[in-house]
C-alpha cells in the first residue's frame, strides 16, 4: 500500500491532485491510498505527502499559520518525500513580495516576486500578467521525478508571482516568460513544482507517477 496524503489547508486544487494520484497508482499496478487531510497524525502516517496551493500566499500563509501546517511540512520533510505545487512551492521561501510582503515558511533561502506589470517578450511585445498557459521547461539537471519526461516539455502554468532562490544548485529546471525563472527546484527530500503536474497531461503524470515511486533525496 502506497499512502498519499494531500494536505488540506483550505487552498487548492486538491480534488483534481488527487484524482492524477489516484489514476496513475492504478497505472503502476499498485494499490494507493490518497487521502486529502489536515489532520497531522494522518499525514505523519503517509508514506508520501503533497503541498498544494493556488490563491493570494497572505491567505494561504494564514491558513497554514492557524493549522499549523509549517510543522507538518517540516516534520514529513524529514523522513518521506514531498511535492510541493504552485503556492506550496511559493510558501517554501523566506518572504514573498505579494500583497504588500508575507512572511513565509523560510524552509529554503529566497523569494517571491511579482512579474511586474510591464512585462514583454523578445519582441518587445507586452505579456499578460497573470502569466496563463503552456511552457517549455528546461531540465537543469537530473532527478528522479524527470524519469521519461522529455527535455523541453510543456507544462500548465497558472501564477503573477515566481520564486528567486539564493541556492542555484537546488533549481532542477527553468522556464521563461519575460524572464527566466525557477520552474521546479529539489532539496533532500522535497521537489518543487511552480507548474500544475495535474493539470499537464501526459507529462506531468508521468511526473506524479516518478513521485509514487521515489524515496526520497538523490
Amino acid at each position: 500500500m502506497n499512502k498519499v496524503a494531500v494536505i488540506d489547508y483550505g487552498m487548492g486544487n486538491l480534488h483534481s491532485v488527487a484524482k492524477a494520484v489516484e489514476h496513475v497508482g492504478r497505472e503502476l499496478g499498485e494499490e494507493t491510498e490518497v487521502i486529502v487531510t489536515p489532520d497531522a497524525k494522518l499525514i505523519a502516517s503517509a508514506d508520501r505527502v503533497i503541498f498544494p496551493g493556488v490563491g493570494a500566499i497572505r491567505d494561504c500563509m494564514a491558513e497554514i499559520n492557524r493549522l499549523n501546517v509549517g510543522q507538518i511540512v517540516e516534520d514529513a520533510m524529514k523522513t518521506k518525500p514531498v511535492l510541493a505545487i504552485c503556492v506550496g512551492m511559493q510558501a517554501l521561501m523566506e518572504h514573498s513580495e505579494e500583497n504588500e510582503g508575507v512572511d513565509c515558511l523560510g524552509f529554503v533561502q529566497g523569494n517571491v516576486r511579482y512579474f511586474g506589470d510591464d512585462l514583454k517578450d523578445e519582441e518587445g511585445k507586452r505579456l499578460k500578467v497573470p502569466h496563463m498557459g503552456w511552457n517549455k521547461v528546461s531540465q537543469t539537471q537530473a532527478h528522479p521525478l524527470w524519469k521519461d519526461v522529455p527535455d523541453n516539455s510543456r507544462f500548465y502554468f497558472v501564477h503573477s508571482y515566481y520564486v528567486n532562490i539564493d541556492d542555484s544548485t537546488k533549481i532542477t529546471s527553468t522556464t521563461s516568460y519575460g524572464k527566466e525563472f525557477v520552474a521546479t527546484l529539489a532539496d533532500d527530500n522535497i521537489f518543487a513544482t511552480q507548474f500544475h503536474p495535474e493539470k499537464s497531461q501526459i507529462v506531468g503524470l508521468t511526473l506524479l507517477k516518478n513521485f509514487l515511486q521515489w524515496g526520497g533525496q538523490i
